[in-house]
């Protein structure tokens, strides 16, 4: 049972719900129209990855609940696990190079962006989770460390959540562009934006969760699948 005092996460707040109503069915459908990739995730395995995530900043970077992550990373579902866990973790996501940052989480073509920050992890996007290849020594191989770490976490609470606005702000700016993009619950949003801003990243994912609709992200998209691709995925909303 939670603690009556305790204070949600930005990740309690909008997984929750789904995992209370709908834990097996899809979440996030991802497709790289460059490589052929789909990857698709239910509510539950994005859950589990998002602990991961979250047991990884707390226990290898020791990291506390207000400390400051840089997430340099691009609109894929690994990148949600990652932002959901940092959530989860109860610390501030910061969408860009940042040296007051406690750790970083950056593609290996961003890793010049990290300078001054004491921790970095190091991303590859891999579709089969393989480590980034010759690292420099001091940076840690996202894949490699997070598959070891549990896929339960316990929350201890939260403040600010993204670029200095705190969870509150953040969910109600979530739920005021669900509604204005018409997403509702049981929808499959097609979406091709990206998530550099904070502004991008609200209306693009946490508006989608917020409103326990289901995401199609796709990247390198390509024009000619388009139609077809609403017919399969069975989308019933569209952004980007």
């Amino acid at each position: 049972m939670r603690d009556r005092d305790h204070v949600l996460t930005l990740t309690e707040a909008v997984l929750d719900p789904i995992l209370e109503r709908d834990p097996a069915g899809p979440r996030i459908t991802y497709y790289d129209d460059a490589t052929g990739a789909r990857i698709e995730l239910s509510g539950l395995t994005l859950a589990n990855w998002a602990a991961k995530t979250a047991n990884l900043i707390r226990d290898e970077f020791g990291l506390s609940p207000g400390a400051r992550i840089a997430v340099l990373l691009p609109a894929h579902w690994q990148t949600a696990a990652v932002l959901l866990g940092c959530w989860w973790a109860g610390t501030e996501v910061v969408l860009g190079p940042d040296p007051d940052a406690d750790l970083a989480l950056a593609t290996a073509e961003r890793l010049a962006e990290t300078d001054g920050i004491p921790e970095v992890a190091a991303l590859s996007l891999d579709a089969f989770g393989m480590p980034v290849r010759d690292l420099p020594i001091g940076i840690t191989d996202f894949a490699t460390s997070v598959r070891v770490h549990g896929d339960h976490f316990m929350p201890r609470g939260a403040g600010v959540a993204l670029d200095g606005m705190p969870v509150s702000e953040v969910l109600a700016e979530a739920r005021k562009s669900a509604v204005l993009q018409g997403f509702s619950e049981g929808d499959r949003v097609l979406s091709s934006a990206s998530w550099d801003t904070p502004a991008e990243l609200i209306d693009g994912f946490v508006a989608v969760l917020v409103a326990g609709a289901a995401l199609v992200q796709v990247v390198n998209p390509d024009p000619a699948l388009r139609e077809q691709r609403i017919e399969s995925e069975r989308v019933t909303a569209q952004r980007g």
